[in-house]
C-alpha cells in the first residue's frame, strides 16, 4: 500500500512537457497547473519567436501561451516565464519524496524489466541499430553481437529531450492554430458586421427613391387634380345657368297660359304688352355657351414609365476603378 501511494504521488510529481519530476524553481500558471520553469520558457520561446529575453538592451514585450494540461490561455507581461509564481509547496514535496523514495525516478520499474531470452539478465544498454532495449548478453553472444549499442541511460536522456523538444512543438504548433482559428472567427465577425452596414446602406438608397417617386406622384395627381376640379367648376356654373334660364322661362310659360285664360279683354290688354316683351327676351337669350367637343378628356395625363423602369432594373453596384 505504502509502494503504491508513493507511486501515486510521484505521477502528480511529472512534468507535462518534459514527464521528468518538476525541477526547481516549479512554476504555477493563473490555471493552477505547475511546470518545470525551463519547460514553461521552452514552451512561451515556442510560441513567441521574437520575445525579448532578459537581459535584453531593448524593453521587452510581453507574450502568450496555452498550458500543455488545460489549453488555457497564459498571457505575461514583460518578464516572461520568470514574472509567473515558484509554488514551493511543490517543491518542498519534491524533496521530501526524494528523500523518502531514496531511489532514481522509474528505477522501481526498471527492476522489473528483464531479458526475454537471458532470464537473469537486466536489460541495461540500448541497440542503436535495432533501436531496442537489450541486455549484455545479447550484446555479446546474442542476436545483437554485431550491433553497435549505447548506455541505457544515455539513449533514455536522449529520446526524453526528443520527445520534450516534440511536445513543445506540437504546443507552439497548437497555439499557432488556434490563432489563426481566433483570426479568423474575428473574419467572420467583420464580415458579418460589414454585410449588415452595406444592407442599411442599399436600404437606405431605396428608400431615397421611393420617397423621390412619391413626392414625384404627388406632384402628378395634384396636377390632376387641379385641372379635374377647374373642369368641374365650369360645366357646373354652365348647368347653374341652363337651370337659372329654364326655371324663368317656366314661370313665364305658366303666367302665359294664366294671362290666356283671362276673360276681360281690357284686363288681359294691360298685361299682355309687359309679358309679350318678357317672352320676346327670353327668347333672344342666348344659351349657346357649352364645352368643346372632348372637354371632358384627360388623356393628355398619361405617362409612359417603360424607360425609367428599365433603367431602375440597371441598378447595379459600383465597381472599384
Amino acid at each position: 500500500a505504502e509502494a503504491r501511494s508513493m507511486e501515486s504521488l510521484e505521477k502528480q510529481l511529472i512534468c507535462p512537457i518534459c514527464l521528468e519530476m518538476f525541477s526547481k524553481p516549479v512554476v504555477i500558471l493563473p490555471c493552477q497547473h505547475n511546470l518545470c520553469r525551463k519547460c514553461a520558457n521552452d514552451v512561451f520561446q515556442a510560441s513567441n519567436p521574437l520575445w525579448q529575453s532578459r537581459g535584453s538592451s531593448a524593453v521587452p514585450s510581453g507574450g502568450r501561451f496555452r498550458c500543455p494540461s488545460c489549453r488555457h490561455e497564459v498571457v505575461l507581461d514583460r518578464h516572461g516565464v520568470y514574472g509567473l509564481q515558484r509554488n514551493l509547496l511543490v517543491e518542498n514535496i519534491i524533496d521530501i519524496y526524494k528523500q523518502e523514495s531514496a531511489r532514481p525516478l522509474h528505477a522501481k520499474a526498471e527492476q522489473h524489466l528483464m531479458c526475454e531470452e537471458h532470464e537473469d539478465e537486466r536489460i541495461n544498454i540500448y541497440c542503436l541499430r535495432c533501436e531496442a532495449p537489450t541486455c549484455s548478453l545479447c550484446k555479446v553472444f546474442g542476436a545483437h553481437k554485431d550491433c553497435e549499442v549505447a548506455p541505457l541511460p544515455a539513449v533514455y536522456q536522449r529520446q526524453k529531450s526528443e520527445l520534450s523538444d516534440g511536445i513543445a512543438m506540437l504546443v507552439a504548433g497548437n497555439d499557432r492554430i488556434q490563432a489563426i482559428i481566433t483570426q479568423m472567427e474575428e473574419i467572420c465577425h467583420t464580415i458579418e458586421e460589414n454585410g449588415r452596414r452595406q444592407k442599411q446602406h442599399v436600404g437606405l438608397r431605396f428608400d431615397a427613391l421611393y420617397g423621390i417617386l412619391e413626392e414625384r406622384k404627388k406632384e402628378l395627381l395634384q396636377s390632376i387634380a387641379a385641372e379635374q376640379e377647374a373642369k368641374l367648376q365650369r360645366v357646373r356654373g354652365l348647368i347653374r345657368q341652363y337651370g337659372d334660364h329654364l326655371e324663368a322661362s317656366s314661370k313665364l310659360v305658366e303666367s302665359a297660359i294664366q294671362a290666356m285664360e283671362e276673360p276681360q279683354m281690357a284686363l288681359y290688354l294691360q298685361h299682355s304688352k309687359e309679358l309679350l316683351k318678357k317672352i320676346t327676351d327670353m327668347s333672344k337669350a342666348s344659351m349657346s355657351s357649352r364645352p368643346e367637343p372632348g372637354y371632358e378628356n384627360m388623356d393628355h395625363f398619361s405617362i409612359n414609365v417603360d424607360d425609367v423602369a428599365e433603367m431602375l432594373r440597371t441598378i447595379e453596384f459600383q465597381t472599384g476603378a
